[in-house]
């Protein structure tokens, strides 16, 4: 499926990939954005054979798995298994994602029907179906981590660790007994929202254009607020990224156990509500979880004045008012668009995807201050790391898999012992991990 254009609007992926080299000489020369010293490369290189390094949100492509996007090939995209063992990830957590897929062939966008929640459980499927035949076709590279025993196994076995994770609740309708269905897969992290509200839970990102209002169910619906309690009871980490503050506050104080947001920033890089405020923050922090950091260039780095400029001038083309910030170039989030022809929508989200794909992507050193940030913020104990791999994470410097030694440089560079290092890049997911699945409670689960 290509995307449209709409579409990765919503996303505002701005980063293109680039092609890495193989090998450790082949990185030392491509991957020094930041021009790092040798004793930084050999040092990273070094480190990064000896932790477990973990990325907490990758997505497959629908066509993960297919003639010309094999598991095993270094392919196109930026997650591969070629990628990830050039690059010594350990691990990931690839997301069984679905959302409205709300276009047709013509590229413009269409409201939701009835029929996008069966097409978005169709795309579940697909999902877990390439990743369980990544697996089974490939034993001697990749395994499942049911447990942080197994992430611990996989690694020393010198194989990448698969983490089942899970976004969006929409295609769950209101069965909560589907959590039960999903954790006997294997899914071990589940996301409440994503782009537009579902009937679980708020989203950070209401879409007029979809009939939502901000903060429709002032948080949590009833359908949510026990699903926090299943979760629990499964050992099932609740994710809270994506969701609205009131919503992330509730699933926090009913959580017995700690939460993460698997793929975040603070607000403080740039004022949006996707990214999160430093109370959020510090509920987290509070909760005994993990902010994961993740690798989004527009979260972490202000559109330049240049970009705002051509933007404005294409709103007031289309007799709209200029850009509040930076939550209105996220195009069906504008109240004003709500109403428009589904023609016009697809034009205009054409146009403004192609001003914000001329935006230099974020760098290393943007990632960077966002992970000095968060951490003086809560502690080097609450602080992780993540791609967003094919759903618009990249960045100068991280622009797939192959480049993960990258970030451990870039910390070094900055100061950060091995240790910590070692925390950011996994350690301190499987802490969560480990305190979620003790807080569990027997439950009767249904077969896969």
């Amino acid at each position: 499926m290509t995307t449209p254009r709409w579409k990765k609007a919503l996303f505002i992926s701005l980063a293109a990939a680039v092609a890495a080299g193989a090998g450790f000489a082949a990185w030392h020369y491509f991957a020094t954005p930041a021009g790092y010293s040798r004793e930084v490369t050999r040092q990273a290189n070094d480190l990064q054979e000896r932790i477990i390094s973990f990325d907490s949100h990758v997505t497959l492509p629908l066509t993960f798995g297919t003639e010309g996007s094999e598991a095993d090939k270094d392919g196109d995209g930026r997650f591969d298994l070629a990628k990830a063992a050039r690059g010594r990830l350990s691990g990931a957590a690839l997301t069984i994602f679905a959302w409205p897929e709300s276009w047709t062939g013509d590229g413009g966008p269409h409201r939701p029907t009835p029929g996008f929640v069966e097409a978005a459980r169709h795309t579940q499927e697909v999902r877990y179906n390439a990743i369980t035949a990544m697996v089974r076709d490939f034993p001697q590279q990749v395994g499942i981590a049911h447990t942080p025993q197994d992430m611990r196994r996989l690694h020393g076995e010198g194989k990448f660790a698969v983490f089942l994770s899970m976004l969006n609740a929409y295609a769950l309708g209101d069965d909560i007994d589907q959590l039960d269905r999903w954790a006997a897969r294997g899914v071990r992290m589940f996301g409440f929202s994503y782009v537009g509200n579902n009937s679980w839970a708020d989203s950070s990102r209401p879409l007029p254009f979809f009939n939502d209002t901000a903060d429709a169910l002032d948080g949590l619906s009833p359908v949510g607020k026990r699903a926090v309690q299943r979760l629990n009871d499964l050992g099932v980490i609740i994710d809270v990224s994506q969701m609205s503050s009131k919503a992330l506050a509730q699933a926090v104080a009913l959580s017995r156990a700690p939460v993460v947001a698997s793929h975040s920033v603070p607000r403080a890089m740039v004022d949006i509500r996707r990214n999160l405020s430093d109370k959020e923050l510090q509920l987290i922090k509070d909760s005994g979880g993990v902010v994961q950091l993740v690798a989004f260039s527009t979260y972490l780095k202000p559109l330049s004045s240049k970009t705002q400029d051509k933007l404005n001038a294409l709103r007031a083309h289309y007799d709209l008012p200029p850009l509040a910030n930076l939550d209105y170039a996220l195009m069906p989030g504008d109240p004003v668009i709500a109403g428009w022809p589904e023609q016009k929508v697809g034009q205009y989200a054409n146009a403004l995807y192609g001003i914000l794909e001329e935006e230099p992507p974020a760098t290393l050193k943007d990632y960077g201050d966002a992970i000095d940030y968060t951490v003086r913020k809560i502690g080097i104990d609450h602080v992780g790391l993540s791609s967003d791999f094919n759903e618009g994470g990249g960045i100068d410097g991280w622009q797939n898999a192959s480049e993960a030694r990258n970030v451990t440089a870039e910390l070094i560079s900055r100061g950060y012992s091995e240790a910590d290092i070692a925390k950011l890049w996994g350690g301190n997911f499987l802490r969560v991990w480990e305190q979620v699945q003790r807080a569990a409670q027997p439950v009767a689960t249904s077969s896969p």
